[in-house]
């Protein structure tokens, strides 16, 4: 497991607790549940396609935002912690975010 900071003896594992953005990203995606299930309900009833797509582009915006929040505590804890910690495992977790962003549709 990547070490942060010997003096905070503090694991990447560790910080994972309910941070305020754990919990923002929790509501956040069982609003998006109520979405999809929606979605699944504009099909059986056979709702007009154009406002299924909308709906269908809405949750992929909102999954998006979700994602983005999440690269945003990523960043700002775990990998600024290892970069700042200036340890071995600072091109281990610049290859690890450099491999989830190449992924991304940025």
């Amino acid at each position: 497991m990547l070490t942060v900071d010997n003096k905070q003896k503090d694991t990447v594992d560790e910080r994972l607790g309910p941070y305020p953005v754990n919990q923002n990203g929790l509501r956040r995606l069982k609003n998006i549940e109520g979405q999809v299930k929606g979605i699944q309900r504009m099909l059986e009833e056979k709702k007009y396609c154009v406002d299924i797509l909308t709906q269908i582009s809405a949750v992929r915006a909102a999954l998006n935002s979700v994602g983005m929040l999440i690269l945003r505590r990523h960043i700002e804890t775990c990998v600024s912690g290892v970069i700042t910690a200036r340890s071995g495992d600072r091109l281990q977790i610049i290859d690890e975010l450099m491999d989830v962003l190449s992924k991304e549709k940025i």
